[in-house]
């Protein structure tokens, strides 16, 4: 751990590069006092908004959970049924359960260092708290490579789902295209609570797309019951299968992001358990009723293997969530790249020329950005996976085990905290490889997937109609 690390009764400003400040709201365990959160504390990211004309701090944790479930609950629920027909559907719903129960961990982690450390907004600034300058410029810029490769798989998604609805009648390139203006213009609120409505509408059309997906399933049904327990598989392609739930539960790098917008960050794990409950619920049910109907034949994502109707159906209704979840990518993308140059100026919370050029300058270079490399970049599918090992599996797993292990060395008595805690702290360490595990494995996998499909020329040409 860095030398710069925050110590009981200091904050680390994102301004101040390391150097301690004082932080009067904190108990002697670190822990700040609830009323000073959300309300203006030394160390908050937004400060006091009192007169500002641009506040932040407006979201209720309903909204929040909302937000996360728009964000999570996307198209990588769509290939959870071909991963069930990859590795069985014991193994699969084993899998599927347990990273939600482990998500929902991880979540609480997560809260509980952001309401300690109030002044982290990103995992750049947690970074800086646990590994100093380096861990900032290493986290900031994987998130930032994460939430544009994750607007470009919706804008794919998207792009799918346009030339379903419309039999390919245009350029997929030109769908493609369409699909970003609108992912852009979805994302240019500087407030999520802007987005909140969009965002209801985002999570309602993917849950209602996943009920009529299983209508559709049922109704014309191709080889239903042609499953299988478990399946015996090479590494690369179990590996690949297993980590598509991994990835579905990949939210966690907005999470400190969303928690700095909130009202009262101290019921950010209500969010975060309707969010688990909710996603783990869908998945399970999705993925095994779909796996049911549709046989081991079933493709990815699922919706494909619907008759042509409810398959055109099912995209409608979920075309709303692609770009809702692409448009909170690319804004939390640009969001932390704006804090970090404007954070304690007049810019953050007033309407002023240069505040809102550089906002709008960010959001058309991340969108930008993820529809050229989604469209422009033959291996992006894979490239997306490779971000998703080298970061997700860090965001929503691994990091958590370093957050508790160093609260619970610098607010509970150094290595006597760990060991007065030897359960918690068996958890933790686990949390740490089972990221570094998940990282290792999932670069591996995509890597060699990536080989051979090179071999084998299946990747498509760059730009392609």
């Amino acid at each position: 751990m860095s030398n710069n690390t925050y110590h009981p009764g200091h904050t680390v400003d994102e301004k101040s590069n390391g150097r301690e400040l004082s932080g009067s709201s904190q108990d002697a365990h670190g822990f700040h006092d609830e009323a000073a959160i959300g309300m203006g504390s030394p160390g908050d990211v937004f400060g006091s908004e009192d007169g500002h004309d641009i506040k932040y701090k407006t979201l209720s944790w309903p909204l929040v959970a909302v937000l996360m479930i728009t964000e999570i609950v996307s198209n990588g629920m769509l290939s959870l049924p071909s991963s069930l027909a990859a590795v069985g559907v014991v193994p699969g719903v084993i899998v599927i359960v347990f990273l939600g129960v482990f998500a929902t961990y991880t979540s609480w982690v997560l809260i509980q260092f952001k309401l300690r450390h109030p002044e982290v907004h990103n995992m750049g600034d947690a970074g800086m708290i646990i590994f100093g300058p380096v861990g900032r410029e290493i986290l900031s810029a994987g998130t930032i490579i994460f939430a544009v490769f994750a607007t470009g798989s919706q804008i794919l998604a998207g792009q799918l789902a346009l030339s379903v609805l419309s039999d390919q009648k245009l350029c997929t390139v030109a769908f493609a295209g369409i699909f970003a203006v609108a992912v852009t213009l979805a994302s240019i609120p500087r407030t999520l609570d802007s987005l909140g409505f969009l965002s209801i509408v985002g999570g309602v059309s993917i849950i209602v797309a996943g009920i009529v997906a299983l209508a559709g399933a049922g109704a014309m049904p191709i080889r239903p019951g042609d499953i299988q327990i478990a399946v015996a598989s090479d590494f690369t392609s179990a590996f690949i299968s297993i980590t598509n739930p991994v990835f579905a539960y990949a939210g966690h790098f907005m999470f400190f992001i969303l928690i700095s917008e909130m009202k009262r960050p101290q019921d950010a794990m209500k969010a975060a358990y309707v969010l688990q409950i909710v996603a783990t619920s869908l998945y399970v049910v999705f993925a095994v009723v779909s796996y049911w109907y549709i046989g081991s034949g079933i493709s990815s994502p699922s919706l494909l293997s619907l008759s042509p109707l409810f398959s055109k159906i099912s995209f409608g209704l979920a075309i709303p969530n692609f770009f809702i979840a692409g448009s909170l990518y690319s804004h939390t993308a640009s969001k932390l790249v704006f804090v970090r140059l404007f954070r304690h100026t007049q810019h953050i919370h007033s309407h002023t020329y240069l505040g809102w050029g550089v906002w709008t300058v960010l959001i058309l270079l991340a969108n930008g950005a993820a529809f050229v490399f989604a469209v422009g970049i033959p291996t992006f599918n894979y490239l997306v996976g490779i971000s998703a090992a080298l970061f997700a599996s860090w965001y929503t797993y691994g990091l958590a085990g370093a957050f508790w292990l160093h609260d619970t060395f610098y607010f509970e008595g150094g290595f006597r905290g760990w060991y007065r805690k030897p359960v918690m702290l068996a958890v933790n360490v686990f949390t740490l490889l089972a990221g570094a595990f998940i990282c290792v494995g999932g670069l591996y996998a995509t890597i060699v997937a990536l080989i051979r499909a090179s071999k084998e020329g299946e990747l498509p040409s760059p730009f392609q109609c």
